[in-house]
């Protein structure tokens, strides 16, 4: 679609935007969001007719790109059919999402519990978790993020959890294996598992093992950095919760559908949990929903016992049918493959090339499309081009950063320290290198603020 300039339309959709839209994680003053008029594929374009190739996949969910025609079509079917019904009964399109998301899920976890989204699937794998042990304790990890519900957001490691951290929500913290910033000493990624584990081992013993139901973790972390796993880390992790009967609950809201090149990042570790969270490129964002996959075991527990928690729109009938034909088509078109492909082949590479010519770039990790670039103000000492939880003008070398990129046509994921590259799953090559030029140029910004 070619983008049509309508300024005027601009200004009345700001103008109402700023008059009465409360925008989240913001100070609501100091914040001019960017007016859209469109989107298709890999693109979105404002009223000025200025495009932009969205390296955030939205915020990490449009996996198939944004107005798939199948998936548009699918939602405006069950539209025609039934744009509603309540949750206690079986529809034809919440038993069909609840199969085709069991098939893919690993292991035996194969019963779907329907959610809104990211943070209440977290919500409830918690909540089972509690029941099902017994036991009050969540374990999880720094650099880490749940969700912005009230329990979601006091589970979550990095400091948007701090203005609403009660203090007693029951959670222990741990850190989880970063080799590039290791908290162990490590200099190897056998040392860093190593002593990641012992640590975590450590840490369930002088809390007490009879008193912890979960530990939770994103498979691979998003928003903190896409710090994949070293070799044998959730294994172990695995290994720690059998020995100690503890639920072993995975984060798939960013990482699953295909984002790192599996249908679920554990398929990239060989792990099965025993619950296992996932939203966003489930449907590629088209209507909200997220779920909790159970495993058996799991869900014996509420076999004759009721589960104490439910949600009115728990598997929406809009949301299901647009689930089922997402699957379909990242199924039909190789979506999981082509993220696998073009992260192995062009994103890779192109980003070890950026990192050996930028000094601005201090690491490159990532799998599939879900790549991030550390940026650091020297690398020898490993200095973060901006002080942890920056704001303001402590924070002017990543805003000018981000500012340089969208001049070049790119939108980009910026979070503390690191731009993420996190493009649709069915990208294109030659849109892929598109934004990866762009991304280039922009670099050269941040090259400016090192040392």
């Amino acid at each position: 679609m070619t983008p049509q300039p309508n300024p005027e339309a601009g200004a009345a959709v700001k103008a109402a935007d700023r008059a009465h839209v409360f925008h989240s994680w913001s100070a609501q003053d100091l914040i001019d969001p960017l007016a859209v008029a469109g989107a298709e594929g890999s693109y979105f374009w404002d009223y000025d007719g200025k495009r932009y190739l969205d390296f955030t996949s939205g915020l990490v969910y449009t996996n198939i790109g944004y107005q798939h025609p199948k998936v548009v079509a699918a939602i405006q079917e069950q539209a025609a059919r039934m744009t509603t019904f309540a949750p206690a009964f079986a529809i034809e399109a919440r038993s069909e999402a609840a199969r085709l998301i069991a098939e893919r899920t690993p292991g035996d976890l194969d019963k779907i519990f329907f959610t809104n989204g990211g943070a209440d699937a977290v919500e409830h794998a918690v909540r089972m978790a509690r029941l099902h042990t017994g036991r009050p304790k969540v374990l999880s990890a720094y650099r880490s993020y749940h969700g912005g519900t009230q329990q979601a957001v006091n589970i979550t490691g990095d400091p948007r959890r701090w203005p609403s951290d009660s203090g007693s929500a029951g959670v222990v913290r741990f850190w989880a294996p970063f080799l590039y910033r290791s908290r162990f000493y490590a200099e190897t990624e056998e040392q860093e598992t190593a002593r990641a584990l012992e640590h975590l081992e450590t840490t369930i013993a002088f809390e007490g093992p009879g008193t912890i139901a979960a530990i939770i973790l994103e498979t691979v972390p998003g928003t903190a950095g896409i710090m994949l796993p070293p070799p044998g880390y959730l294994a172990g992790v695995r290994e720690l919760c059998d020995k100690y009967g503890i639920v072993f609950v995975l984060d798939e809201v960013m990482a699953g559908f295909g984002r790192t090149g599996e249908w679920f990042a554990a398929d990239l570790f060989g792990v099965v949990p025993d619950l296992m969270t996932f939203a966003k490129g489930v449907n590629s964002g088209y209507v909200p929903l997220g779920g909790v996959a159970i495993s058996a075991e799991i869900a014996e527990t509420f076999g004759r016992r009721p589960y104490p928690g439910g949600l009115t729109y728990s598997g929406h009938p809009l949301a299901c049918a647009a689930a089922v034909a997402t699957l379909g088509v990242m199924a039909e078109e190789g979506v999981v493959e082509n993220a696998k492909r073009l992260g192995e082949s062009v994103v890779g590479p192109a980003l070890a090339e950026l990192a050996a010519r930028h000094p601005s770039v201090g690491e490159v990790r990532g799998t599939g499309m879900f790549w991030a670039l550390e940026l650091v103000k020297n690398r020898e000492t490993r200095e973060p081009l901006v002080p942890y939880n920056a704001a303001g003008e402590a924070n002017a070398p990543m805003a000018a950063f981000a500012a340089a990129a969208k001049r070049n046509g790119l939108w980009p994921f910026v979070n503390m320290n690191r731009t993420h590259v996190v493009p649709p799953c069915n990208i294109t090559e030659a849109e892929l290198k598109e934004g990866l030029a762009a991304l280039d140029s922009a670099l050269g910004t941040a090259d400016e603020y090192t040392e």
